[in-house]
């Protein structure tokens, strides 16, 4: 798509279209993804409102019929669809944008609108580049740019709306963009805290981060998982254009003289650490926190038997544990303990049999520059606080 620049646009043909860059630089500006409500799962803009053109069966729909029939067929039955639900669709983004949403003959706008078919549309419609927005722009997109955001970008400026752009390239432009953004990043100095399961690594990360906000990059957050067997129970496990997109916003935010890690293996849960990031995990400087196993214990049973919901999916989990285990010897018997509300021998019997020594063979080999018995994340993270700035600029460098 050639874009051409314009300064003032009245016709509602004219599509006007901005960059993905613009749009990053604009944070503040309400961004409305028109894609069904599938694809805004799976990943999204930050901050955007999930407004779907179709939902996911139509969607499903009306691609079938442009795959096995013809891109005209599948434009005629999406504008059966639109018609039915455009009052509702226009009401939703005014919703979220806080437009006005008064509009009269929605229904036949879209008809008339599409009278020329596909290729009448896309010979009216005329894309138009524009250089910078603002704070209020309202920024409407779907996966690449095309004629789901185009079509209602026209009808809204036929309405009379103004301040109205759409992202060019899409949603596709957006990945494009977190894709190089985490493959070009450059870290400061990196730390990485290592230690069994159950030591409460994420919880003195998080303890850092909260006593000294943008030290850290919490990778168990952004992917929604704890980068175990059980890593899912009680959490939302993230996909990984999702898990992709929370690192690139928290690596687009600045870093002081060090950045915090927790210790992960490549794959946390499903998702893949990006390689510039796992190589900085493999280089950083190594602090090893270790606990007694009484702490240990209840950090692992806070986590993951903290409600009903929680008992239930670690109930379903524990299956796949006891069959590496050993069927022969292992199965029926971790449920049966759960079920039995033995938990603090069926979490010694995990830490023994199951955790620590995959974890001491991940380990082997490795060096540590400094080592720390924990009683609480609060104290330990203050210690390991003392010690990076011992170890970076000056004392009080970490603010």
């Amino acid at each position: 798509m050639t874009l051409a620049s314009t300064s003032h646009l009245q016709d509602p043909w004219q599509v006007p279209f901005v960059s993905m860059d613009e749009v990053l630089a604009q944070p503040g500006c309400c961004i409305v993804d028109l894609r069904s409500p599938g694809e805004f799962a799976i990943d999204h803009l930050p901050g955007a409102h999930s407004v779907p053109l179709f939902d996911d069966a139509e969607r499903a729909l009306v691609g079938t019929l442009y795959n096995r029939h013809s891109s005209e067929e599948a434009f005629a039955r999406g504008i059966l669809i639109v018609v039915q639900n455009i009052s509702a669709l226009v009401q939703r983004i005014a919703q979220v944008s806080g437009r006005d949403a008064r509009a009269s003959d929605l229904e036949a706008r879209v008809r008339a609108m599409a009278q020329g078919g596909l290729a009448g549309m896309q010979k009216e419609l005329q894309p138009v580049s524009v250089a910078q927005i603002s704070e209020s722009t309202l920024v409407l997109h779907c996966w690449r740019g095309g004629m789901r955001s185009s079509s209602v970008l026209a009808l809204l400026r036929a309405l009379g709306w103004t301040n109205i752009v759409a992202l060019e390239g899409g949603y596709k432009s957006y990945r494009t963009r977190v894709l190089k953004g985490l493959s070009a990043w450059s870290p400061p100095r990196s730390f990485v805290l290592r230690g069994g399961t159950g030591v409460g690594k994420t919880l003195v990360l998080r303890e850092i981060e909260r006593l000294r906000p943008g030290l850290t990059v919490d990778l168990e957050l952004a992917a929604g998982h704890r980068s175990s067997i059980l890593g899912m129970v009680g959490l939302k496990p993230r996909s990984q254009k999702s898990f992709d997109s929370e690192l690139f916003c928290r690596l687009r935010q600045p870093f002081g003289p060090c950045v915090v890690f927790e210790g992960e293996s490549r794959k946390v849960g499903d998702v893949i650490i990006p390689a510039a990031l796992w190589s900085t995990l493999k280089a950083g400087t190594n602090i090893y926190i270790e606990a007694s196993d009484e702490y240990r214990v209840e950090v692992l049973m806070a986590d993951y038997l903290n409600d009903d919901a929680s008992r239930a999916e670690l109930r379903r989990q524990l299956p796949f544990i006891e069959e590496r285990l050993g069927p022969r010897k292992w199965s029926g018997e971790l449920v049966r303990l759960l079920d039995e509300k033995r938990e603090p021998e069926l979490v010694k019997i995990l830490l023994r049999d199951y955790y620590d020594p995959l974890y001491r063979h991940s380990e082997t080999g490795r060096s540590y520059a400094l080592r720390l018995t924990t009683t609480d994340p609060i104290t330990t993270a203050q210690d390991i606080i003392v010690w990076l700035e011992s170890q970076t600029i000056e004392p009080g460098s970490i603010v």
